[in-house]
C-alpha cells in the first residue's frame, strides 16, 4: 500500500510539517511518496533522503534564510538562492534523487514560460531551492537553460502528483489567513505574501477533497513566512493538529 504526502509551501511555517511527520510516524503512519512545494519541498526532501524529524527540525533552525550576506549580484532579487546550495549539501551529500528512499516530486515555476514544472530525476538540491525562492525576495534559480522561482506561484498544494501512485494520500496545509489590519503589514514582503495567499489558498482548498485526510492549523495564519523566532511553536502546532485529526479520524490507516 502507497501513502502519499503532500506538503504545502508557508515558509517558516513549513516547520509544522516536521510535526506532522513526527505525529504520523508515532501513529504507524509513514509516507511512501511525497509530493512538495517551497517549504514543503524542503522538508520532503530532507524526509525523503532518509532524516528523521529531529535532524529536518535541527536543519530549519540552523538555516538563516534571510541572511543579507547571501546577497544577489546583478541579478532580480534582494538574495540569491543558489549561496543556499552548500548549507543543503551538507545535508543531501549525494545530490540527485536517485539516492532518495522515498518517491519525491517537487515543483518550481519557470518564470521565463510561465509553466510549472515537475521536478523528480537528476539533480536534487537546485529544484529544492528553486521551489522555495520566495519572488521578489530571492532571484529566480538557473536549471539548465531556464530559470525558476517558487512552486507555490502555480501550485502550492500539489496532490494531483500523487493521485494516480497512491492508495490514501494525507494534505498538510500550512497557509491561511485571517483578516488584518494595515499594521500588522509591517514589511514589503508582508504585503507581498499577503497577495500572494489571497489566491493561492482559496485555490488550493479545493483540493482538500482529493485527500484522505488533511492538516491545516488554523493557528498558523498569525505566523509570517518569515517568522524564523517561532520555529518550536509553529512544529508543535503541526504535531497537536495531527494528533488531534487522527483521533477524530480514527479509521484512517492503510
Amino acid at each position: 500500500m502507497n501513502l502519499g504526502l503532500v506538503l504545502s509551501g508557508g515558509g517558516m511555517r513549513g516547520a509544522a510539517h516536521i510535526g506532522v511527520i513526527k505525529a504520523l510516524e508515532e501513529h504507524g503512519l509513514y509516507p511512501t511518496h511525497i509530493a512538495g512545494t517551497s517549504a514543503g519541498a524542503i522538508v520532503g526532501a530532507l524526509y525523503a533522503y532518509g532524516y528523521k524529524w529531529e535532524d529536518i527540525l535541527k536543519f530549519f533552525k540552523s538555516i538563516n534564510v534571510l541572511d543579507i550576506k547571501k546577497y544577489a549580484l546583478n541579478k532580480p532579487g534582494f538574495l540569491d538562492a543558489e549561496k543556499f546550495y552548500q548549507e543543503f549539501k551538507n545535508y543531501i551529500k549525494n545530490d540527485d534523487f536517485s539516492f532518495l528512499e522515498k518517491e519525491l516530486s517537487i515543483t518550481a515555476t519557470n518564470i521565463l514560460d510561465g509553466k510549472l514544472e515537475v521536478f523528480n530525476k537528476g539533480e536534487l538540491i537546485k529544484p529544492i531551492l528553486a521551489s522555495a525562492a520566495f519572488p521578489g525576495v530571492f532571484a529566480p534559480v538557473k536549471i539548465n537553460d531556464s530559470y525558476f522561482v517558487d512552486g507555490g506561484s502555480l501550485n502550492n498544494f500539489p496532490v494531483e502528483l500523487l493521485k494516480k501512485s497512491c492508495d490514501k494520500i494525507i494534505g498538510v496545509y500550512v497557509n491561511g489567513y485571517d483578516v488584518v489590519t494595515i499594521k500588522d503589514l509591517k514589511h514589503s514582503y508582508s504585503v507581498i505574501e499577503r497577495a500572494y495567499k489571497l489566491k493561492s489558498v482559496k485555490e488550493d482548498k479545493k483540493k482538500f477533497i482529493d485527500c484522505d485526510l488533511v492538516i491545516a492549523p488554523n493557528a498558523l495564519s498569525k505566523y509570517g513566512t518569515f517568522d524564523k523566532k517561532y520555529i518550536d511553536q509553529i512544529f508543535n502546532i503541526g504535531y497537536n493538529a495531527t494528533i488531534d485529526e487522527l483521533l477524530i479520524n480514527k479509521n484512517f490507516s492503510l
